[in-house]
């Protein structure tokens, strides 16, 4: 039998990344792909082939595009033209084999048997037609009792714009897309949709790389909370800044809210243009600020969350030290259970974590431990609950400044060690009293990276570096200060690096500009960057 090409395309209106293999295996099942395989190998005249793919591509095509299957599902007399030219083509197939009994007679059985395949696939794609009808009507009801219904979006706009994240995976489009208006609606919303048999999937700003967002069902609900927005600054007993959050509001709001009152909003991952609360708390986010003041289970005081059986649980950290959890022996978060109203408490117990459970050693985060102690939330990317609010501590930056921007132009592997050197110098520093130092924000680009935002070398007379490094200094002396980012600059230079330092406000914003970059290029590069 003759090699297949698996990227080879005879399917009409195939403008996915599906190639007709896969399209086939989707629509009858594997085994009549191989059926096919052989049957092309003694192709004839290549018609009954001809009108077999042009059926599976009309299915396909409709299944792919929302606005198609839209316009199908609301008008009927399109739906029974559609599937009676389906039919059509199956019955010329059919008097085709029924013409060649005799010529053909080893071909018939496998013609036969890709016709019945192909004959339930049509018959599948009217029923899902005409299920996916009565099912938007049923869910309009049911999901309307708990917010308005131009809240409940089944049009092709709202899945088309939820079917994927900054992933650019595209797997199946949601069954409805919800965008309730206040954090109340989303415990009776989950509820709904549970008895709905659909699949949940929170979305905040969609900025994930994880594809936490995706859809792998069709029959899936994406409840977006980006309409979430309510913020307050609070003040605890002991007068503590905290900010309350809800789930929609967008990182950089926080940090501006924060910055307006001369405070700082630790948790700066570099999608903070987009990024949303509950994404940060979902994927426990970091950022350049990490180094200093931790990520955001770090930085978190409390949290509220809808569970999977449509209940709110909060979440609430006792005792917290206002620094990195790792640094704690044991770490108490006491939650509370209650019903789907929020009124009623179902029940409360203490988690007591080891501080060390928390971080490996050198780590901003643990990707690999999504368990955390059992600790609900925080990164579980949205599948232990859909997180609707959260209070964080804000903290202080000390009054001076200095931004580095270090450009390495030799071999990686001697340019790599100096963010060792650098963390380790820096760390040695004083941390307590007027001259204490800190290293307060670190990124590191490499070199696809610096290929990719389109850098602009700092350096004259020089390419284009093959590592950046740029990272802020800070402390109450700014002598102290001073001498700090001397040595730092001097790290590099001994692995043949060139390093600069800003010290107003505006030049220091300038330097990490290309930072920002970084979050709108990743989906097209495969570079490495540490935060």
């Amino acid at each position: 039998m003759p090699v297949s090409n698996d990227r080879l395309r005879e399917i009409p209106y195939n403008y996915t990344s599906y190639s007709d293999r896969e399209i086939v295996i989707r629509l009858l099942g594997p085994e009549y792909w191989q059926i096919l395989e052989e049957l092309r190998a003694e192709r004839i005249t290549g018609r009954s082939s001809k009108m077999l793919f042009e059926v599976l591509g009309d299915i396909w095509v409709i299944q792919r595009n929302p606005y198609l299957e839209d316009d199908l599902i609301h008008n009927a007399s399109r739906r029974k033209a559609l599937l009676g030219a389906l039919r059509h083509r199956l019955e010329q197939m059919d008097e085709r084999r029924k013409s060649l009994e005799v010529e053909n007679p080893g071909r018939v059985p496998k013609v036969l048997a890709l016709l019945e395949a192909a004959n339930r696939a049509v018959d599948q794609f009217e029923k899902t037609l005409d299920s996916t009808r009565r099912l938007r009507h049923r869910a309009m009801k049911q999901l309307s009792r708990h917010t308005r219904s131009d809240n409940i979006n089944f049009d092709g706009y709202a899945r088309v714009t939820h079917v994927t994240d900054a992933t650019d995976w595209r797997v199946e489009y949601p069954f409805l897309v919800l965008f309730p208006d206040t954090e109340e609606e989303i415990a009776p919303l989950v509820r709904s949709c549970i008895e709905l048999g659909l699949t949940i999937i929170p979305r905040g700003g969609g900025t994930g790389y994880t594809g936490g967002a995706v859809p792998l069902t069709p029959l899936s609900a994406v409840i977006n909370t980006e309409k979430l927005l309510r913020m307050t600054v609070r003040e605890e007993s002991n007068g503590k800044p905290l900010l309350y959050t809800e789930a929609g509001v967008v990182t950089r709001r926080a940090m501006e809210v924060a910055e307006s009152r001369g405070l700082v909003f630790a948790c700066d991952p570099t999608s903070a243009d987009a990024s949303c609360i509950g994404g940060n708390v979902a994927m426990n986010a970091g950022g350049k600020k990490a180094v200093l003041w931790g990520t955001a289970l770090d930085n978190l005081m409390s949290w509220r969350m809808v569970t999977p059986d449509g209940n709110w649980l909060e979440v609430e950290r006792l005792d917290h030290n206002y620094g990195k959890i790792h640094l704690v022996p044991e770490v108490q978060f006491l939650l509370k259970r209650f019903d789907s109203k929020g009124k009623t408490l179902l029940g409360e117990e203490t988690l007591t974590i080891p501080g060390e459970k928390f971080r490996k050693t050198g780590l901003g985060k643990d990707v690999t431990d999504k368990f955390l102690g059992g600790l609900p939330g925080i990164q579980k990317e949205g599948c232990d609950g859909i997180v609707t609010s959260a209070t964080w501590i804000l903290h202080e930056m000390p009054p001076v400044t200095r931004t580095f921007c270090l450009e390495f132009f030799g071999q990686v592997r001697e340019a790599v060690p100096a963010i060792v050197e650098i963390r380790d110098f820096l760390e040695g520093q004083p941390k307590i009293g007027n001259d204490r130092v800190m290293l307060a924000g670190l990124e590191h680009l490499d070199e696809r990276y610096v290929r990719a935002v389109g850098y602009a070398t700092k350096a004259k007379k020089r390419g284009r570096p093959k590592m950046v490094l740029i990272g802020d200094i800070v402390g109450d002396n700014e002598d102290a200060v001073a001498r700090a980012t001397s040595e730092v600059v001097r790290i590099c230079n001994a692995r043949a690096g060139e390093g600069f330092v800003a010290v107003s406000p505006e030049t220091r914003k300038t330097f990490w500009l290309d930072r920002a970059r970084t979050a709108a290029i990743a989906r097209h590069t495969n570079a490495f960057k540490i935060n």
